[in-house]
């Protein structure tokens, strides 16, 4: 797990770092230190923690005029033992939210599993973001079955053409627009 490193080709637009909007404004980096972990297996030192034992995010874009931001998360996703939208909300997405930011894109191709709990943070965020939205990108199948059966979708974007979006080639104003584009088809359906 210590090769998957967040997306670094935006970076010369957007550094959450050096935001000083971002909830991870100030942090520095290293390269060769490793010491974040998901259970036993050490991941890139680039990830961000946020207050989770086992879920890590990075903020790889943030848009405040045009109101969004696109995140990758790695780890487990664990609402059951560890509350982490709970922790993913207080600490991240409000931040964003009293800044500007209605639509968010999160990738979870390196979320490796979702233990669920209640939904009321996932209602809360979607009661939040009023004229916006929130989708989920190429989270893995089973990642998915569990968000159903969760009863998350109902707050939460997710499968269909949000599960095998190519997000790497595009910029990431051409990703926002392509989401924009599918949930908009998704609405008038």
């Amino acid at each position: 797990m210590h090769y998957l490193e967040p997306h670094f080709a935006w970076i010369h637009q957007y550094n959450a770092s050096e935001d000083q909007i971002s909830p991870f404004y100030g942090r520095t980096y290293s390269e060769f230190y490793f010491e974040q972990t998901v259970y036993n297996y050490l991941i890139h030192p680039q990830w961000d923690n946020f207050g989770s034992n086992t879920l890590y995010a990075k903020i790889i874009f943030a848009d405040y005029q045009e109101g969004f931001a696109v995140m990758e998360l790695i780890g487990e996703w664990n609402d059951a033992l560890y509350n982490d939208i709970m922790q993913f909300k207080r600490e991240v997405l409000e931040v964003l939210l009293d800044n500007g930011i209605n639509q968010f894109i999160i990738i979870g191709e390196n979320v490796m599993n979702f233990h669920a709990s209640d939904d009321s943070y996932y209602e809360e965020w979607f009661q939040e973001v009023e004229e916006g939205w929130i989708a989920f990108v190429n989270f893995r199948e089973h990642v998915l079955e569990e968000f159903r059966s969760s009863g998350i979708d109902y707050y939460i974007n997710f499968g269909g053409d949000l599960d095998d979006i190519q997000w790497r080639k595009l910029g990431p104003r051409q990703l926002f627009k392509h989401i924009k584009s599918i949930l908009s088809k998704r609405l008038h359906a």
